[in-house]
């Protein structure tokens, strides 16, 4: 890919997973239990790790978590973002490159990992082990999000890979 469709991918893959996080934001996921969401943003990672260098999903990624956090969330919860973002990409990472899970796999470990560094950081930051209690939960809803994620992902990487042969 010449430099400048690069760029440009790269930037549309930025903007797109911010569009997403704020149209999430607009959703009313209100089940009462806080921190569950789908993590649409996800999905363009997801697609970048099986479309592009590992190391621009993972930019895609931070940059995305810093500018949602900065935006709409504040500079603490960048904290928890982050933490579960780099577990995550890391996790999703080498389950990919086991090639023993399918892009759903990926995509459920990932959120699910996700939901566990944001537990493990909750713990340290409030200083108490009982948010553990929390982690059942927010693995479960770490399960169906990355279902979702998954599939909406799987679909993407199919259709990006028979436009880009075209």
């Amino acid at each position: 890919m010449k430099k400048t469709k690069k760029v440009a991918v790269f930037a549309l893959c930025v903007a797109l997973a911010f569009t997403l996080s704020f149209l999430e934001t607009l959703i009313p996921i209100n089940i009462g239990i806080p921190g569950v969401k789908i993590g649409l943003a996800n999905l363009v990672v997801v697609a970048a790790l099986y479309l592009l260098d590992k190391r621009e999903a993972f930019a895609i990624s931070m940059i995305r978590i810093l500018i949602s956090g900065l935006v709409f969330t504040g500079a603490f919860s960048l904290l928890y973002s982050f933490t579960g973002g780099i577990l995550s990409f890391i996790v999703m990472l080498l389950a990919m490159k086991s090639e023993k899970l399918s892009i759903l796999g990926v995509s459920i470990l990932g959120a699910s990992v996700h939901n566990i560094g944001q537990i493990i950081i909750a713990a340290i930051v409030m200083q108490t082990p009982r948010i553990i209690y929390y982690f059942p939960v927010l693995l479960i809803s770490g399960v169906i999000a990355g279902i979702i994620v998954g599939i909406i992902s799987k679909t993407v990487v199919q259709r990006l890979m028979k436009i880009d042969k075209s």
